[in-house]
């Protein structure tokens, strides 16, 4: 079966990675070296991620890991600070998005993303509208590449995993939506994703797979 609704990733896809300049902010707020920083930031990650803490409690766990203290005011820069630092989209890819809807193209989003910058994107990004399921992982209470993550999002679009195409920029979470059943696309460049999808803009609209 020749997948037709499409489960889009949202960071490294839609939207930018973390910028550096936002990397280098977090590492000033903080006050420490950054490469100890670094592994703080991502050694806690995941679970801040999945909803099993919030931003003051994520930044308590990273403090705690430094062998640092951040008090209230710190805290809330550091979560300002992260959001603004992954706040960047692709408005090539976003464009894409948009002509699949414009198409008739079922659309679906996977992300690894905690709640202050699901919030976030809520709030300033319209073209969210486009996708019928938003499955961001604070508010399922799985994260990439965990299974039940894409049983999740296959339950919410109501269809067979087959019908799915995922399209992500890391091969670990590619793999594992196939091994659900779903039907991958490791991303490289938008153009390669539109021969994927068989795109034509402007000639009726988004036409077969």
């Amino acid at each position: 079966m020749a997948p037709d609704i499409v489960l889009f990733d949202l960071f490294g896809v839609l939207a930018r990675h973390q910028s550096v300049a936002g990397q280098r902010e977090l590492v000033r707020l903080a006050g420490v070296s950054g490469a100890d920083f670094r592994d703080a930031y991502w050694a806690s990650r995941v679970p801040y991620d999945r909803g099993d803490v919030d931003g003051p409690g994520y930044w308590r766990w990273v403090a705690d890991r430094l062998g640092a203290r951040f008090d209230e005011r710190r805290v809330a820069e550091l979560i300002a600070a992260d959001v603004d630092s992954w706040s960047a989209v692709d408005d090539t890819m976003v464009g894409l998005v948009a002509e699949l809807a414009a198409g008739g193209r079922r659309l679906g989003l996977l992300s690894n993303i905690p709640e202050e910058l699901a919030r976030y994107y809520e709030a300033h990004h319209a073209w969210l509208d486009h996708f019928e399921v938003r499955a961001f992982s604070c508010r399922i209470g799985h994260a990439k590449p965990e299974p039940a993550a894409y049983d999740w999002c296959r339950r919410a679009l109501s269809v067979p995993p087959e019908r799915i195409l995922f399209v992500d920029d890391r091969e670990e979470n590619v793999r594992a939506a196939e091994r659900s059943g779903m039907h991958g696309h490791l991303l490289t460049t938008p153009e390669r994703l539109r021969e994927r999808l068989g795109t034509y803009v402007g000639g009726g609209g988004a036409e077969g797979m």
